[in-house]
Order: structure tokens, then C-alpha cells, then sequence
């Protein structure tokens, strides 16, 4: 078949079925999957049933119940579609369903899958339930030109990146259930991200020893041990300005303390308090570097403060994303085609996220990022109130996808992912 021709037919295949996805979409956002709790395998379930409305078979791969407990989760049923059409490369498509709850300030009701104003709008609906029915329906358009292809695809639609991925697609790959030659996973932007910063997440519990307010004296404050820590951490975020990534949308490495407790009552010297700090690492830093200066900042600053003592745990060591060589196949059919159905050059960009990608990366598989979003995160309202996603963009999103596993399975790919 022409190429030119194959890709129109696709177009008109995604245009015709368009309202399908978008209902698949408000399906999927309207079952919750906030994470916490992470009462997952419930949406893992509706999916395989939508799924199962079209055709796909989805492999159910529940994570043992006790792993998940120990994780801080209650469930989680990862999912595998395989659609082999002949011998070549696999290429997976890889989104999550698992989400930050919703928070405060929404206009729309998060689980509401509502359109208005060309707009899908709902937890999730842009990262990254979005990409379930982009890679579906991409697949699906692809299935319909019904061409002798070469190579096959997998669909993974997994429930942990938002706790770090180790039981999703890092499960998936531990246990040898999946090793695809190619890796797409769920986007955020019109780029086509091909690094990421990495993610260190630590858990730093401050002990005093508590007293009454009235003789202060007889305590150690905890309170006060752990704002010398906080001050000795926020002195490192002016060092790391000072360190510049060479990746293009990745700036330099950041320190953010995102939670604190502490402390029983107003009159009571708090005997402990318990920071939890995220330390985004650019693609150039050595994570277990990073964590030796953070424990020894930590260890120096409680040492400032008599009768102080630390205890630091690790939560989440997410290794930063590196492009591997082997992706260029990918990411030039991603290019191509996202300049013809956007207009506009589509970039390569790192972003200073962290995702489930690395998980691939780590075992030798090359790797993309690219999916159904707008122009930049922040657009999206990812993670903040009235999350939402442009339909157009999740159409034209489609398109990219399908178009670029069309090429990628033509005979001559084979030579690529070999």
C-alpha cells in the first residue's frame, strides 16, 4: 500500500471512530483511581471490559496482595494486550492509571468525565488515562487497514507511577512477562520527550524529647532541631542552581519538602517531627552522590542542635531517564508525523518529571515519551484542580501514534529493531 495513502486511511479510520474514543475516555476517568490509597485493580477490571468490547484479550496481572500492602497500596492488577502480526520489532505503548486524588477548587466534578468547550475534563483525563485510549484506539486504526505488517504491539496499562513504578511496569519486567524492542509511553506535551530527571524521595524523622511549655528546659524541642535541618536543605537549592543540565527543558536539580507532622499539643515541646523531602535529579548527577550529600547536610545540621537525633529512610529512588541510542527509529517516526497532522515542527525535549520510562530504559529497551496533551504540562492543570484535555489534541495525538506504528511495522523495520 502507498504510505501516504495507508496514513490517510488511518485518519479517516480515527476520525470516524472519534466519539467512541472520547466515551471510552470518559469511562475510564470515571472510575477513581486516586493514589493514595491506591485501590487500583477496580479500574484494571473495567478496562479489560471496554477492551474486551473491542476485541482485545487483556492479560490481568494482579501484584500479590501482601507486596502491594508492604508498597502503602491496597491493589494493583497490571494489564498486557499482545497483538503479534508477524516477525519484527515489539512495540509496547505503555500509560497509567493511577492518579493524585483530586484536592480542593474544582469547578467540574473530577470524576465526572464532562465536556465543555472542545475540553474533557477530570483526574486523570490528561495524565495519563488520556494515553489509554490514544495507544487503543491507535491500535485499533492500525488492525482496520488489515496490511501484512511486521512486528506486533502491546498495550501496558499499569497502576504505580505515581508511587515510583516498581510494581507496574518494573513488576511486568522483573517477572519476564514483557522485553518489547521499542517502548512509547504516556506524553504530556506536544514534544517528543526523550530524557527525564530523576527523583529521590526520603523520609527524615526528627527526635526530641517531650516537655511541658511552662519548663521548656526539661525538653529537647524537636520542632527547632528539624528548621535547622529545613534551613541546611534550603541552602543546597542555591547550590543547585548553580548546576545546569545540558538537557534541553531540564534545568538544574531542585530539594522541595512537601510534607511535615509533628508535635501533640500547643502547649507540649514537640519530641518529634517528620519531614518528607523530593530531591529532582538532572540526568548528569549520580543518585547515590546526590543521597550522601542530602544524609550528610541532614546529619551536620542535627548535630548543631544538642540532644537531636535523626532517623533517615529512603521512600523512592527513581534513576533519571537517559536516551539510549536505540530510539532514534522512534523518535524520527514521531517527528515526521507529528509535524504533519500538528503543522508545526514537533521538538525532542528531557522535562523534569519523573515517569515509569526509566523502568524500560534500566533494562536496555529504548524508549519515547508521547502522547495525548497540549502544548506544555502546565496547560493541562496536571495534578492541580480542573485537570482537562483538549479533544483536538487527543485526536491529532491518535494519529501521530498509529501513523508511527504503521511505519515502524512495514518489512524494512525489522532491520531497525534488530
Amino acid at each position: 500500500m502507498n504510505m501516504s495513502h495507508a496514513y490517510d486511511r488511518l485518519d479517516t479510520w480515527i476520525d470516524a471512530h472519534f466519539d467512541e474514543e472520547v466515551q471510552f475516555l470518559q469511562a475510564l476517568v470515571r472510575v477513581p483511581t486516586d493514589t493514595p490509597p491506591g485501590d487500583n485493580a477496580p479500574h484494571a477490571e473495567r478496562t479489560a471490559e471496554l477492551l474486551q468490547g473491542f476485541g482485545y484479550a487483556a492479560e490481568k496481572h494482579p501484584v500479590p496482595a501482601q507486596q502491594v500492602k508492604d508498597y502503602g497500596l491496597q491493589s494493583i492488577t497490571n494489564l498486557i494486550v499482545r497483538r503479534r502480526f508477524g516477525d519484527g520489532p515489539v512495540i509496547a505503548l505503555n500509560a497509567h492509571g493511577d492518579v493524585v486524588p483530586p484536592g480542593e477548587g474544582w469547578t467540574h466534578d473530577p470524576y465526572g468525565g464532562e465536556v465543555a468547550d472542545g475540553q474533557l475534563y477530570g483526574r486523570a483525563a490528561a495524565v495519563s488515562k488520556s494515553d489509554f485510549a490514544t495507544y487503543t484506539f491507535a491500535l485499533r486504526a492500525l488492525e482496520s487497514l488489515g496490511e501484512k505488517l511486521k512486528g506486533g504491539v502491546e498495550l501496558h496499562f499499569t497502576y504505580d507511577e505515581e508511587f515510583g513504578g516498581e510494581l507496574g511496569p518494573g513488576w511486568l519486567l522483573q517477572k519476564g512477562l514483557t522485553k518489547p524492542d521499542y517502548l512509547l509511553a504516556a506524553g504530556f506535551s506536544y514534544q517528543v520527550v526523550t530524557a527525564h530527571n530523576g527523583c529521590l524521595q526520603m523520609e527524615v524523622t526528627v527526635h526530641g524529647k517531650m516537655a511541658h511549655a511552662a519548663i521548656p528546659d526539661t525538653g529537647v524541642d524537636a520542632l527547632q532541631g528539624a528548621v535547622a535541618i529545613l534551613n541546611a536543605l534550603y541552602a543546597q537549592n542555591t547550590l543547585y542552581k548553580q548546576v545546569r543540565s545540558k538537557v534541553e527543558g531540564i534545568t538544574h536539580p531542585y530539594l522541595n519538602v512537601g510534607r511535615i507532622e509533628g508535635g501533640t499539643n500547643t502547649n507540649v515541646v514537640p519530641g518529634k517531627v517528620v519531614l518528607k523531602l523530593d530531591r529532582r535529579m538532572i540526568p548528569e548527577e549520580d543518585p547515590a552522590e546526590v543521597e550522601a550529600t542530602i544524609r550528610r547536610v541532614i546529619a551536620e545540621a542535627a548535630a548543631s542542635r544538642p540532644g537531636i537525633t535523626v532517623d533517615i529512610k529512603r521512600l523512592l529512588l527513581a534513576r533519571a531517564l537517559q536516551p539510549l541510542p536505540g530510539n532514534q527509529p522512534l523518535v524520527e517516526a514521531l517527528q515526521k508525523h507529528g509535524a504533519a497532522v500538528f503543522g508545526e515542527p514537533i521538538p525532542t525535549s528531557g522535562t523534569p518529571l519523573y515517569t515509569d520510562v526509566r523502568l524500560y530504559g534500566e533494562h536496555g529497551i529504548p524508549a519515547a515519551i508521547y502522547g495525548a496533551g497540549p502544548r506544555t504540562v502546565l496547560e493541562s492543570h496536571a495534578k492541580r484542580a480542573d485537570e482537562r484535555l483538549e479533544l483536538e489534541d487527543l485526536r491529532r495525538a491518535t494519529k501521530v501514534v498509529a501513523r508511527t506504528l504503521f511505519e515502524l511495522l512495514q518489512s524494512r523495520s525489522h532491520q531497525m529493531g534488530a
